[in-house]
């Protein structure tokens, strides 16, 4: 495994979840709350995010299979699919959905399940991201390498919620927003190069 693949994978993985942009909702969603019930949620909401991508890595490709996708085409619309969160995350579109997903739960006393783990963190491009890391180095060893990658994306985004009241009141939400953006021009880039392997595969492009 390449350290080329590590990199790829944690920029994907983190650009896609966005711990950065999830603390200022996961401090909304548990406002009021004890440090303690703040603690189990975060845990909880980790917990359970890292084991719905770990099932999609595990058999997400031969789901594919089953319903006749090949990967390349997967690793196409995956690419489209993660270009639209670049775009979302440029003009500010996905958070302004995410918060209106935090504020349809916002009176529910444990949104650990939904909406945090599911589909803040778990969402449909997380989902993507796996399948397609996975699917580019088949075998246990780029499972593992794929689950280790998520697993450290997600342990950031719990300590981030974890320490959130102090992230938010450093960056303040002019400095979330400039990173968003940041990210998110990163992620643009990143699934152009996921859908130049997809026709590569397919020899369309070289």
């Amino acid at each position: 495994m390449t350290l080329d693949f590590y990199i790829t994978a944690f920029v994907t993985l983190f650009v896609v979840i966005d711990p950065i942009g999830l603390t200022p909702l996961f401090v909304a969603l548990t406002q009021g709350a004890s440090h303690a019930h703040r603690r189990a949620v975060a845990l909880r909401a980790c917990a359970i995010s890292l084991a719905v991508l770990a099932a999609f890595a595990l058999f997400g490709e031969a789901l594919l299979g089953f319903v006749g996708i090949s990967m390349s085409a997967f690793r196409i619309a995956g690419g489209i699919l993660l270009f639209l969160t670049a775009l979302d995350m440029l003009f500010e579109r996905r958070q302004q959905r995410r918060e209106d997903q935090a504020s349809d739960e916002g009176a529910h006393p444990d949104p650990s399940v939904f909406p945090i783990a599911i589909p803040l963190i778990a969402g449909p491009g997380a989902i993507a991201s796996v399948i397609l890391l996975a699917g580019q180095n088949p075998g246990l060893v780029g499972l593992a390498a794929t689950l280790g990658v998520a697993a450290t994306v997600i342990g950031v985004a719990l300590a981030l919620f974890l320490a959130s009241g102090l992230l938010e009141r450093a960056l303040g939400a002019t400095g979330i927003n400039v990173v968003t953006r940041l990210l998110g021009m990163l992620l643009a880039a990143l699934s152009v190069q996921f859908v130049l392997e997809g026709l590569r595969n397919f020899g369309i492009a070289s």
